[in-house]
C-alpha cells in the first residue's frame, strides 16, 4: 500500500512539472522587448495587446510595436488575475476586466486613456508609408508674391481720337492717307489743301516778321511783335503745326498749300475687370504685365490710368483702364488680353497647400519624426500665396511635414484619431447645438 501511494505522489509531481515547465516556454515564447509598451492595429488603433504574435481582431491583420515614449516605463494594462487578486475576490459574470487604458472601453481610467494622447503622435510603417506614396516637405522661409489677373478688352483711345477738319477755305490738292484703316505714322502727312487764304495769312506773318526786324527802336518794335503773336495765333488755329510755323520764320516763303499731320501713332485702351477685394491693391501710375494669345511669350508694358469708382452690382467687380503703348499695332481693338499685377509681400515661413488639413475649426499639418512617426500639429495660418501658405505659428523653419494627403485613404483611422484630439469634446451638462 505504501509503494502505491508513493508512485501517485511521484506521477502527480511529475505532471505538476510538466504543466509549470509549459507554462513557463508559453510565457517566454509570448513575452515582449521590454521597450515596447504594446502591439496595435495599423488599421484600427484602438486595438490593443501584449502578445507580440497577435492578429488584429477586426481585420485579422498583424499587429504592429508601439515604442514607450521618452525612456520611461508605461505600465503594462493589468491582466485579469492581477484585477481579482487586487479586488480579492474572483472576477464576476457580465465584468470586463484587463482592458484599462483601452479608449471606448467601460472600465477605462481617464488619466490612462489620455496618456497616449499628450504627444499626439502616431505611427504609420515607412515601407507603407511608400506604398501609399507619402511625400514630404521642408517648412522653409522665402519671398512671397501675390498675383491677381484678369481679362481685358482692346479698346482705341478716345483720348486721342482726331477728326480733320478743313478750316480754311480751300481744295483737297493732295491725299497721303487713301483707305481707312491704313497705318499712319506719327507726323505723317494726312492731306494738302490748297487754300487762297491760307496764303495771304502766311504773307502777312512774314510782313511782319519784316517789319519787326527793320525797327530801330524798341518802341518801333512792340507794334509788329503783338501784330505777329495774333497771326501765329490765326495759323495755329487753322491747324498749322508750330514746326511748320517755325519753318516758316526761317524760310520767309509763304505756301498756298496747308499739309495736315497726324499727331499721334500707336495707344490703345485695355478695359479689364477686378474683383471688389482686389482694388485696394490697385493704384493709378502701378504697371501691368499684358498678354496676348496672339503673340505667345511676349509682353507688353501698360499702366493703369483708372479706376472706375463704381461697381457692377451683379459681379461684383470694376473696370479699371490701362494704357499700353501699340507702336507697331499689334493689339488690335476688341482684341482679348490677359492682365497681370505681380506684388512682392515680403518673406514668410511657408509650407504647400496640399499639407494642410482643415478639422473643422482648426488647420493640422503632420510633422515627420523619422521611423514611422507623424506628429499632428495645429497651425496658424495666413495668406494664401500661390501653392503655399504661409505659417504665422506652429511650425518651425527646417521641420519637415506630410505634402500629400492621399496616405489619409489607407490610414484614415489613424489619422481621424489623432484629429479628434484637437477637437474640443462637449461637455456633459453642455446640450448639443440642434
Amino acid at each position: 500500500m505504501k509503494t502505491f501511494t508513493r508512485k501517485i505522489t511521484l506521477l502527480m509531481t511529475l505532471v505538476a512539472l510538466l504543466l509549470g515547465a509549459a507554462s513557463c516556454m508559453k510565457k517566454g515564447a509570448s513575452s515582449k522587448p521590454s521597450n515596447v509598451d504594446y502591439y496595435t492595429c495599423t488599421m484600427h488603433p484602438s486595438v490593443k495587446s501584449q502578445d507580440p504574435k497577435g492578429k488584429c481582431p477586426i481585420c485579422g491583420m498583424g499587429l504592429v510595436p508601439v515604442m514607450k515614449k521618452g525612456g520611461g516605463e508605461t505600465k503594462p494594462a493589468a491582466s485579469p488575475q492581477m484585477q481579482a487578486a487586487r479586488s480579492g475576490g474572483e472576477k464576476q459574470p457580465g465584468q470586463m476586466q484587463g482592458m484599462e487604458g483601452v479608449p471606448g472601453m467601460p472600465g477605462t481610467k481617464p488619466e490612462a486613456a489620455t496618456q497616449g494622447a499628450q504627444t499626439r503622435e502616431f505611427v504609420v510603417p515607412v515601407e507603407r508609408q511608400q506604398q501609399i506614396g507619402v511625400t514630404y516637405a521642408m517648412v522653409e522661409r522665402k519671398p512671397l508674391r501675390h498675383t491677381i489677373r484678369s481679362v481685358g478688352l482692346v479698346v482705341p483711345d478716345k483720348g486721342r481720337n482726331w477728326q480733320f477738319v478743313s478750316r480754311v477755305d480751300g481744295y483737297v490738292q493732295k491725299l497721303d492717307v487713301k483707305s481707312p484703316g491704313e497705318i499712319v505714322e506719327k507726323g505723317a502727312p494726312l492731306l494738302s489743301i490748297y487754300s487762297p487764304d491760307l496764303l495771304t495769312s502766311e504773307r502777312e506773318f512774314v510782313e511782319l516778321l519784316r517789319m519787326r526786324d527793320q525797327a530801330k527802336t524798341k518802341d518801333a518794335r512792340e507794334t509788329p511783335e503783338r501784330l505777329i503773336e495774333s497771326a501765329k495765333r490765326r495759323l495755329q488755329l487753322w491747324n498749322v503745326t508750330n514746326e511748320q510755323i517755325t519753318e516758316l520764320q526761317k524760310t520767309r516763303n509763304p505756301r498756298e498749300n496747308l499739309t495736315l499731320l497726324s499727331p499721334f501713332r500707336g495707344v490703345v485702351w485695355v478695359w479689364a475687370e477686378f474683383y471688389e477685394n482686389e482694388l485696394p491693391m490697385l493704384k493709378v501710375g502701378q504697371k501691368m504685365d499684358i498678354t496676348a494669345k496672339s503673340y505667345p511669350g511676349e509682353k507688353f508694358e501698360g499702366t493703369i490710368s483708372l479706376i472706375n469708382p463704381f461697381l457692377e452690382e451683379a459681379k461684383r467687380t470694376a473696370k479699371v483702364r490701362i494704357d499700353i503703348p501699340n507702336p507697331d499695332f499689334k493689339l488690335r481693338p476688341a482684341m482679348y488680353v490677359n492682365a497681370e499685377l505681380g506684388m512682392d509681400m515680403g518673406e514668410g515661413l511657408t509650407i504647400p497647400v496640399s499639407a494642410v488639413m482643415p478639422t473643422g475649426t482648426r488647420n493640422v499639418a503632420f510633422i515627420n519624426k523619422g521611423e514611422g512617426k507623424l506628429e499632428p500639429r495645429i497651425v496658424q495660418l495666413g495668406s494664401k500665396y500661390g501653392e503655399s501658405y504661409e505659417v504665422q505659428s506652429g511650425l518651425r523653419e527646417g521641420e519637415q511635414v506630410v505634402a500629400s494627403a492621399n496616405f489619409l485613404i489607407d490610414a484614415e483611422s489613424k489619422v481621424q484619431q489623432a484629429l479628434n484630439e484637437f477637437e474640443p469634446s462637449p461637455s456633459p451638462n453642455e446640450s448639443p447645438v440642434k
